[in-house]
């Protein structure tokens, strides 16, 4: 029985791969932190980053485009969605909600140095806006976590998202007031 030896691989592929993994590497939080984001689940984040790496592996050779942080977050938008088409039910964007909510008065403590109360206090306004973010309909949830999380600029989110400037200026804008909404609804009390 004839034994097969695996070839090994030219340069030219272990040059690619290096490239890649420069590439790829310095952006894996912020495809980590959209996929999680987007499919609401640690396992189905890390297994649409494993897609969305495969994928922009397999295509990288072509990839010639001047923001390669667009390109990835893009197949990785792409593969979350695969992955919850496969494995859940379709969200639906509710895009005409009420958002008229007053905006939040400033905090007049926010110059002192903060002690333990405060501190506290903050640790648990972080959980309800992690908590308010994740409840957003996916079409806004989306533009606010590139957003204000991964600081992407608003032709950069057009781009991986798929749609105008001014759709994404649109929904950054009525995703912030649906959060301040749901925001004064928790702080007042109401269902």
């Amino acid at each position: 029985m004839p034994i097969h030896v695996a070839e090994t691989p030219s340069l030219t592929d272990r040059n690619s791969v290096r490239r890649f993994e420069q590439f790829a590497l310095q952006h894996l939080d912020s495809a980590y932190n959209l996929a999680r984001w987007l499919t609401r689940n640690d396992h189905d984040a890390e297994d649409a980053v494993q897609e969305a790496y495969l994928r922009a592996f397999k295509y990288f050779g072509g990839f010639a485009g001047a923001n390669g942080r667009a390109w990835l977050l893009t197949i990785v938008r792409h593969a979350c969605y695969d992955l919850l088409n496969r494995n859940r039910r379709t969200e639906t964007v509710a895009l005409d909600d009420d958002i008229d909510a007053p905006e939040p008065e400033a905090d007049p403590t926010a110059a002192t140095a903060p002690d333990p109360e405060t501190l506290l206090l903050r640790a648990r306004d972080g959980r309800l806006v992690n908590e308010l973010v994740a409840a957003l309909p996916t079409g806004f949830r989306e533009v606010i976590v590139l957003r204000e999380l991964e600081d992407l600029s608003y032709r950069e989110i057009a781009e991986i998202v798929g749609i105008p400037v001014g759709t994404v200026m649109s929904r950054i804008a009525r995703g912030r007031a649906l959060l301040r909404k749901a925001w004064m609804k928790r702080q007042t009390g109401e269902p």
